[in-house]
């Protein structure tokens, strides 16, 4: 029985560190579905269709990754899938944490089956040392929501997409460059 990674997340937005956690469990697993969750207690900067489309863009050349929404609970998404598995990223142990508590959740309210017959489980994939040292873009998303409001309103806002992504890629170039000396 093929086994079925699935990977969680808002993806607001998607970043280097979300992708290097997709392509491992590509690497790994038969089959991968990206499930982008539909949540309505976040305050998301991008709408779900934005998100799952720069998903979409993001993993369209690996062949054995779908991208799905996820309204809802994560463990009743699961049970869609044959031999569901989550997989989930950590940047460090509070990551690991706050993900064991959640593990332990899905597999309660799960009533999806493993492929070893038993309930919901998740793998926790490190974050890369690098990515993992130097993420911090939970303050910058909290920045650019205050400030959006000035920004011509379009689909697809590409002029915010681009500035977050120049603000991000400095803000990573510049705590790199500070982990050299």
């Amino acid at each position: 029985m093929a086994v079925t990674a699935i990977i969680t997340g808002t993806f607001d937005p998607v970043h280097k560190g979300h992708l290097l956690i997709i392509s491992r469990a590509a690497a790994v697993f038969q089959k991968v579905v990206v499930a982008v969750a539909d949540s309505h207690y976040k305050n998301e900067l991008f709408s779900v269709e934005v998100r799952t489309a720069a998903v979409k863009a993001a993993v369209g050349r690996m062949q054995n990754v779908e991208v799905a929404v996820c309204e809802g609970l994560v463990a009743d998404f699961c049970e869609k899938y044959e031999s569901p598995l989550i997989v989930r990223g950590a940047r460090n142990g509070s990551d690991f944490e706050y993900e064991l508590g959640l593990s332990k959740i899905n597999s309660e309210i799960s009533s999806a089956v493993t492929a070893a017959g038993g309930r919901l489980d998740t793998v926790v994939f490190p974050a890369d040392p690098v990515i993992a040292n130097t993420l911090g873009f939970q303050r910058f998303k909290e920045i650019f929501a205050k400030y959006r409001k000035y920004l011509a309103p379009t689909k697809y806002n590409f002029r915010f997409i681009f500035a977050t992504a120049l603000i991000y890629l400095l803000y990573h170039l510049f705590n790199f460059t500070n982990q050299l000396f």
